[in-house]
């Protein structure tokens, strides 16, 4: 491979790379719904020269604790590797989790593309869709108080607040996280569609609307605290290791 080449090669894997590395900022904690490049379980991106064919990209990644719920582990590992199988140029990926008592089977399960259930034949008994939906849920409750308050600060009134559709919330990142848990779930998105809509997409009336906020502030702390406690858990895991590793 002449100089040339070789420079040519590394751009490309650089580019994708960066790609690969947003793509993995679309897959989410089932139940924390925050990116796993922001939470800092992504240990490790690589691209490897191509073998004929597209390019190879390999992921590493950690959880908190070893013993992180293995469904949501699953499924963050599943999510990674259809994210970056779903980029141009990716001929294949192999997402690898680490440190993590049942990370053998996940590993290997997501690797041949198979269920939940196929990955621990005799121990699970359902699929992870609604558990995907429900932290979807909840997900979306948060977004829809964070961007509630929001509005409340800026001198909103709460009973307002039943009335007040799509189109009248002025931009905000709150308000772009809320959108984008709305179509997620399949909730209206149209301008003239209610802000404060309940899961089935009804509007809530200005007489439900306080204990529904909240409620959906209660959700809002619970999914804080625990993102909080996992970063915590996370960095206090990994600098121990660092520090026996060096020691």
């Amino acid at each position: 491979m002449t100089t040339t080449q070789e420079s040519l090669t590394a751009q490309t894997n650089e580019e994708l790379a960066v790609r690969a590395w947003a793509a993995l900022g679309t897959v989410v904690d089932p139940e924390l719904g925050e990116p796993i490049t922001d939470l800092g379980f992504v240990t490790a991106l690589s691209v490897v020269p191509p073998g004929g064919g597209g390019q190879e990209v390999h992921v590493l990644l950690r959880l908190p604790t070893y013993f992180c719920a293995p469904n949501f582990a699953y499924l963050m590992v599943a999510d990674a590797h259809d994210a970056i199988l779903g980029l141009d140029d990716v001929d294949s990926v192999k997402v690898e989790l680490q440190d993590h008592f049942a990370s053998a089977e996940i590993n290997a399960g997501v690797a041949a593309s198979n269920g939940f259930t196929d990955a621990f034949p005799g121990e699970a008994t359902s699929e992870l869709n609604e558990l995907r939906l429900t932290f979807q849920r909840k997900t979306h409750l948060a977004c829809l108080e964070r961007t509630c308050r929001r509005l409340i600060a800026a001198g909103w009134q709460i009973d307002a607040l039943a009335d007040t559709k799509l189109a009248d919330v002025p931009p905000s990142h709150e308000f772009d996280s809320l959108m984008r848990r709305r179509a997620e779930l399949g909730l209206p998105t149209g301008p003239e569609s209610p802000l404060f809509v309940e899961e089935d997409g009804v509007g809530v009336s200005a007489e439900q609307l306080p204990a529904r906020l909240r409620f959906a502030k209660a959700v809002r702390v619970s999914i804080d605290g625990n993102a909080g406690l996992c970063r915590g858990l996370l960095k206090t895991r990994y600098d121990r290791m660092a520090k026996e590793g060096q020691s």
